[in-house]
């Protein structure tokens, strides 16, 4: 298996894993779109909370080369965490929600 297709695979998993959790709030449906044609993953929340809607990607990733771009991780514990106990290696791991003036002083990929 290439690299682009072991990542999609790895960040697929780790988004339905992500999907199973329900909000404790509101009416809100969880949606998945993955796009392996273009490499755009994300989880979406769906719905309203009493008189409030609820829309936004509560993890936004995409596949650029061979590299990982985070570009939005609404998670508590951080996806960037996930992907890397699932075999992605730091290098290829890009933090987009950072500017890259900060990503220079991550860990991980700056681009």
């Amino acid at each position: 298996m290439d690299r682009t297709r072991e990542y999609a695979a790895i960040i697929r998993r780790v988004i339905e894993h992500y999907a199973q959790f329900k909000p404790a709030y509101g009416e809100i449906e969880i949606e998945t779109v993955f796009d392996d044609k273009v490499g755009h993953y994300e989880l979406m929340y769906v719905g309203w909370n009493r008189k409030e809607r609820v829309h936004g990607a509560i993890i936004h990733v995409d596949l650029r080369g061979d590299k990982v771009w985070i570009q939005h991780d609404g998670t508590e514990r951080g996806i960037a965490e996930d992907l890397l106990e699932a075999g992605i290696p730091r290098e290829h791991i890009v933090l987009a929600f950072h500017s890259p003036e900060v990503r220079q002083h991550t860990d991980f990929a700056v681009a």
